[in-house]
C-alpha cells in the first residue's frame, strides 16, 4: 500500500506529512515541515544567477548537503510553519538529517525509476507549473470582472447567423454581412423577436423570438455575455462572434442580482398525451385537482413534508421534503423560478403553478445574496480559467511568452502543407501519408529559439486533434492553418514548461520537495507504517512492556443537555422521558382498494423507500399501523399489516425494529361505518433510539440551539461535567446564559486500558519505535557527517 501525497494538499500546505495510527491513518507530524512548508509562493521571480559552490554542511555516506539548500529549508520552515511549533536550529538538523536518509533509502531501493513514481511527479509537476505559465493579471482581470457582473442580471435576446469557427473567410463574411443587414432592419424598425423568428438559426427561436431571458456571469459564451454587460438597455449589439457564427444581441432589461435561493417543491406531474390535449383532458384535470388539494391541505396547517410524500412526483426529491438545491437566475424554467423568487420569507408557499414539468406548488427555505468578492474568489478563478475565458487566458500567456522567443515560420513548406489538407479532415478520419514531398519532408516548418520543428510533427499532431466538423461551412485548409497555430503556440508553451527548473529557482526547490515528500511517503509506508498496522505480535508485545503507559482516569457515563432556556428544556425533558423517541420525519401511508391487502407495484416501491430510510437509519425503528372502513370484513387491516411486515423482514429489516398496531375499522380521526377511502389505510410512524435525533427536533426551528453530549468523560472535557458533583444523579445548572441537564449514570474509576482500548495510540507509539530502528540502520549505511563550523555560522 503506498500512501498518495495529494497535488492539493502539496501545493496547499506541504506542511505536514501522514503517519498511520488505527483509527486515524493520517497522524500529522513534524517530518514533512522538512520538505512540504515550503510553498513562499508560486509567482515568477528573476532567473537563475549562477552563483559559486555552496559549503557542505551535512554529509550521509557520500552524498553531500550544502549549506544553502539546508538554510532554505530551515528558513521556509520558519516562514510556513506553525508559529507556535517553530524548530531549533539543531532540532530541525535533527529532522533534516533523518528525512534525506530516508529519501536516499528510498533511491536506493529504486522508487525513483518506477514509471508510476514518474506518473505522479510528472501529474504534480503539470499542475505546479500552470501557476508559472499562467497570465495571472489576465486571470484576475476576468476575476474581477465576472464579479461585477454577477451584481447584475440581464435579460437579453438574440439573433444567430450560423457559420463554422473554421469556414471559408469568403463564408465568414457572408454571414457577419447578413447579421448587419438584419442589424440595420431592426434599426430602421423590424421587430426584433419577429427577426429572430425570421433569421435566428437557433432552433429555439421560432418559440421564444431568441430570448434567452435573465442570465448573469457564466451562464452563456463569454462573447454574448459580454455583449449583454456592455450594450445598454433597448440596444443592440454589432456582430459578436462565437463558435457558432454571428450574434446580435438586445438588451431588454438590466437589474441588481436577486442571489440565490433554495426551495422546496411539490410536483404533479401532467402525463405528456394529458399536456398535449390541454386544459379539458382528464389528466390534466385530476393533476391540477391534486395540486389543488395539497395546496389546500396546506392552508389548513399541514407540514410540507407530509404533503411531499403525499402528492409529489419528483422521485429525487420526495424523501427529502421536496428540497432542491441552491439555484440562481437562469438556473431553473421560467415559471418556477418566477415563484421561487416571488416569496420573500422563509416558510411560505406559492400557490399552484404549472410549468412544463407539470403543476408546482414551491416553499422557500432561504434566500443567500451574492457574497462578498473575498470569499467567492477562488470559485470564480477557477471558473475562469474552465470556461470559454479559459481560451483568453491561454492567448494571454502565450503573447507574454512570444516577447522572449524568437518564432520563425517557413512559409513554403507551411504553403505546401496546408495543400495536404482534404475533405477526410473534416470527418476526422485524415491519414498521414506513407511518405511525405521531398521538398519540405526534412525541411523545419517552423523554429521557436532555434528549436526545429519539422511537417512532420506537425503532422502526427494533427493526426491525434482531428474531430469530425458538423458544420458544413467548415474548410479542411482553415481546419489545417487553425491546427498549426495551436501546435506553435503549445511549443512555445511546452519550451517554458521545460525551463521553468532553470529559469525559476523556488519551482526547483518546490519540485524537489515534492519528489522526496512522494518518495518519503512510500519508503515509509513500507518500513514503518504497513507494519506497525499489520504486527499485531509486536503491538502486542509492546503494550505489555508498556501498560502504565495506557491509563483511565475517572470517568462518568454521562449526557448533558445544553438549551437556551428553561421552556426548551422542559420540552427536551419530555422528549427524552419517552424512548423510543418519536420522530417527525413523514412516511408516505399505503392507500388500498376495498378488501385488498395484497401489495401493488406502486406500494413497493414506496415501501423500499422506507427500507432504504430503515437501513441508513440503524437506530430507527417503525411503527406499522393498518385500519379498515366499515363495509371489509374483520381481519383484512390485520392481513394489511402483515403483508408490509412481511416484505420489510425479507428486506433484512429486523422484526425488533418493527411495532404493530391494528386499528381495525376504527382508525382515530375517522369517523362513520361505511365506506371511507381514508380508512383503507396502512400508515407509519417512525421513532428512534438515538437521543441525537431528539437533538435534531428541537433545533429544527432554530438550528445550534439545543446541544445535546452523551458518553464516557474525564474531567476537563466538559464544563457543565465539571460543575456538579461526581456521583450518579441529575443536576440542572446555569452557565454562560444557557440551562443545561446533566445527568450523570455512573462513575468509573481509574483503570488501565486493555490492549484493544489502547490499541490506537500503541500502534503510534509502536510506529516510532520502528522509524527509531530503521533510521538506527540507514545511519550505519549512510555515516552522518556534521559540519560543526558551518551550523555555527548558521547559529550567529
Amino acid at each position: 500500500m503506498i500512501l498518495k501525497v495529494s497535488c492539493l494538499t502539496i501545493l496547499q500546505t506541504l506542511q505536514l506529512i501522514p503517519v498511520l495510527t488505527s483509527t486515524n491513518r493520517l497522524k500529522k507530524t513534524s517530518g514533512f515541515l522538512l520538505f512540504c512548508g515550503v510553498l513562499a509562493g508560486c509567482k515568477s521571480s528573476t532567473p537563475v544567477v549562477t552563483k559559486a559552490p555552496e559549503p557542505v554542511i551535512l554529509k550521509l555516506g557520500n552524498k553531500s548537503f550544502t549549506t544553502d539548500e539546508f538554510f532554505q529549508s530551515f528558513t521556509k520552515n520558519q516562514i510556513n510553519g506553525d508559529s507556535s511549533r517553530r524548530t531549533g536550529l539543531r532540532e530541525y538538523i535533527d529532522l533534516y538529517t533523518n528525512l534525506k536518509l530516508k529519501v536516499m533509502a528510498a533511491e536506493q531501493e529504486g522508487r525513483d525509476t518506477t514509471e508510476g513514481f514518474r506518473e505522479e511527479i510528472a501529474t504534480y509537476r503539470k499542475q505546479l507549473a500552470q501557476s508559472y505559465l499562467n497570465d495571472k493579471e489576465t486571470i484576475e482581470h476576468l476575476t474581477a470582472e465576472a464579479y461585477e457582473r454577477l451584481k447584475e442580471e440581464v435579460n437579453v435576446s438574440h439573433i444567430l447567423f450560423s457559420v463554422a469557427e473554421d469556414a471559408a473567410p469568403a463564408d465568414t463574411l457572408k454571414a457577419y454581412q447578413a447579421a448587419l443587414d438584419v442589424r440595420k432592419q431592426i434599426l430602421n424598425g423590424t421587430d426584433f423577436s419577429t427577426a429572430a423568428r425570421q433569421f435566428s438559426k437557433d432552433p429555439t427561436a421560432a418559440t421564444n423570438g431568441g430570448n434567452l431571458g435573465y442570465l448573469t456571469a457564466f451562464q452563456v459564451v463569454y462573447p454574448i455575455e459580454t455583449a449583454a454587460y456592455t450594450t445598454p438597455v433597448g440596444g443592440i449589439s454589432t456582430p459578436v462572434r462565437s463558435r457558432s457564427g454571428y450574434h446580435l444581441v438586445k438588451v431588454l432589461d438590466k437589474r441588481p442580482s436577486r442571489g440565490k435561493v433554495q426551495v422546496a417543491h411539490i410536483l404533479v406531474r401532467i402525463s405528456p398525451s394529458a399536456a398535449a390535449s390541454g386544459g379539458g383532458n382528464e389528466g390534466q384535470k385530476a393533476a391540477k385537482a391534486r395540486i389543488d388539494e395539497a395546496y389546500n391541505r396546506l392552508e389548513k396547517g399541514e407540514p410540507f413534508d407530509m404533503l411531499v410524500k403525499e402528492f409529489s412526483d419528483d422521485r429525487e426529491s420526495r424523501n427529502t421534503g421536496g428540497v432542491l438545491p441552491v439555484f440562481g437566475v437562469g438556473q431553473m424554467v421560467q415559471p418556477f423560478e418566477e415563484a421561487a423568487y416571488s416569496l420573500s420569507q422563509p416558510g411560505t408557499f406559492s400557490k399552484p403553478f404549472q410549468s412544463n414539468y407539470g403543476w408546482h406548488i414551491v416553499r422557500l427555505i432561504e434566500r443567500q445574496p451574492l457574497e462578498s468578492f473575498e470569499s467567492m474568489a477562488a470559485t470564480l478563478r477557477q471558473k475562469v480559467v474552465t470556461d470559454t475565458r479559459a481560451e483568453i487566458v491561454r492567448q494571454a500567456m502565450v503573447r507574454r511568452l512570444r516577447k522572449n522567443y524568437t518564432v520563425t515560420e517557413s512559409p513554403d513548406v507551411l504553403a505546401k502543407t496546408l495543400t495536404m489538407a482534404d475533405s477526410s479532415l473534416l470527418t476526422g478520419k485524415w491519414k498521414l501519408p506513407a511518405k511525405l514531398d521531398a521538398s519540405i519532408e526534412k525541411k523545419p516548418i517552423v523554429l521557436i529559439n532555434q528549436q526545429p520543428y519539422t511537417a512532420n510533427d506537425f503532422l502526427a499532431t494533427v493526426v491525434r486533434r482531428q474531430q469530425p466538423r458538423r458544420d458544413p461551412t467548415s474548410s479542411a485548409t482553415v481546419q489545417m492553418e487553425r491546427l498549426f497555430r495551436r501546435f506553435v503556440d503549445d511549443k512555445i508553451i511546452e519550451q517554458e514548461e521545460t525551463g521553468l527548473e532553470k529559469k525559476y529557482p523556488e519551482f526547483r526547490s518546490l519540485m524537489n520537495d515534492i519528489r522526496d515528500g512522494v518518495l518519503l511517503s512510500q519508503v515509509m509506508e513500507m518500513n514503518v507504517w504497513e507494519k506497525s498496522l499489520t504486527d499485531s505480535l509486536g503491538q502486542r508485545a509492546y503494550y505489555e512492556a508498556h501498560k502504565e503507559k495506557y491509563r483511565y482516569d475517572q470517568r462518568a457515563a454521562a449526557s448533558i443537555l445544553v438549551v437556551p432556556n428553561d421552556e426548551i428544556l422542559k420540552q427536551a425533558s419530555e422528549m427524552l422521558a419517552k424512548s423510543p423517541y418519536q420522530l417527525r420525519r413523514s412516511v408516505e401511508e399505503l392507500s388500498y382498494a376495498t378488501n385488498q391487502s395484497a401489495l401493488t407495484p406502486k406500494q413497493r416501491e414506496t415501501l423500499f423507500d422506507l427500507i432504504v430510510l430503515l437501513v441508513k437509519n440503524s437506530d430507527y425503528l417503525v411503527e406499522v399501523s393498518g385500519s379498515a372502513d366499515g363495509t371489509e370484513r374483520d381481519t383484512i387491516s390485520a392481513s394489511r399489516i402483515r403483508n408490509v411486515v412481511s416484505l420489510l423482514t425479507a428486506n433484512r429489516i429486523p422484526i425488533v425494529r418493527i411495532m404493530e398496531k391494528d386499528h381495525g375499522k376504527f382508525r382515530p380521526g375517522l369517523t362513520g361505518t361505511g365506506r371511507n377511502d381514508k380508512a383503507r389505510r396502512v400508515t407509519f410512524q417512525l421513532y428512534s433510539t438515538s437521543k441525537k435525533d431528539v437533538e435534531k427536533i428541537l433545533n429544527s426551528k432554530e438550528p445550534g440551539a439545543v446541544k445535546l453530549t452523551e458518553g464516557l468523560f474525564a474531567k476537563g472535557i466538559n464544563p457543565y461535567l465539571d460543575a456538579v458533583d461526581w456521583q450518579p444523579g441529575t443536576t440542572t445548572i446555569r452557565r454562560d446564559g444557557k440551562v443545561a441537564l446533566v445527568k450523570i449514570d455512573q462513575i468509573d474509576p481509574p483503570r488501565l486500558k486493555t490492549f484493544e482500548e489502547a490499541r490506537g495510540a500503541v500502534i503510534n507509539d509502536y510506529q516510532a519505535v520502528l522509524e527509531k530502528q530503521w533510521l538506527d540502520r540507514l545511519k550505519q549505511q549512510y555515516p552522518v557527517q556534521m559540519n560543526e563550523e558551518e551550523v555555527r555560522k548558521l547559529a550567529k
